[in-house]
């Protein structure tokens, strides 16, 4: 079978068990965004040297493909019968990972600049690919169904991201960078 079929040489692709759609819907910029998500994530697992957040972050991976399937999706469709559901004790755990690593962490006094450590670095760039994943799942939830789930799991992943980028810095050992409004932005 060839990777590459032409159906899409035109513009537009087909969802999920659903009708074919422009290439700018609003759900293929959603799941786009998501799968753009899950390979920054797979970046950071690439440079990744610490077993906790890499164990946490493989998990993720898995979950955000359900995500992204959910996403791709129309709702009525025969196929979403074939998803995983985007499950609530996933952001559980994430709610519980974030409360552990902040345990480690010195309080929050100034904004955190992203950078640091190459992982922490990368970490940063997850969480705000993380949040325009969010954004772009809001805006197709204002036109279409979206599992409430989905939306829960994308915010709470772009806190997990924050605090593991964080985290990654104190355990390297390594100053977070800070903004200083005071000193002209560097902290």
């Amino acid at each position: 079978m060839k990777i590459y079929t032409k159906t899409g040489d035109a513009g537009d692709t087909g969802l999920f068990g659903g009708p074919r759609v422009r290439k700018s819907d609003p759900r293929v910029e959603a799941y786009g965004d998501v799968d753009e998500l899950n390979a920054a994530v797979g970046t950071v697992r690439a440079i990744l040297e610490d077993p906790e957040i890499e164990a946490e972050l493989a998990r993720v991976q898995a979950e955000l493909f359900c995500v992204g399937a959910e996403l791709a999706t129309p709702h009525g469709a025969k196929a979403r019968s074939a998803i995983p559901p985007v499950d609530p004790a996933w952001t559980a755990r994430l709610e519980r990972a974030i409360d552990a690593w902040q345990g480690e962490l010195p309080p929050l006094t100034r904004f955190v600049l992203p950078g640091g450590t190459r992982t922490a670095a990368a970490l940063h760039v997850a969480r705000t690919v993380c949040r325009r994943a969010e954004r772009r799942a809001v805006a197709l939830a204002a036109e279409a169904e979206v599992d409430p789930q989905v939306l829960t799991y994308l915010n709470r992943l772009s806190d997990l991201l924050f605090v593991a980028a964080r985290i990654a810095n104190v355990r390297a050992r390594r100053d977070e960078p800070t903004w200083d409004p005071s000193r002209g932005g560097a902290g």
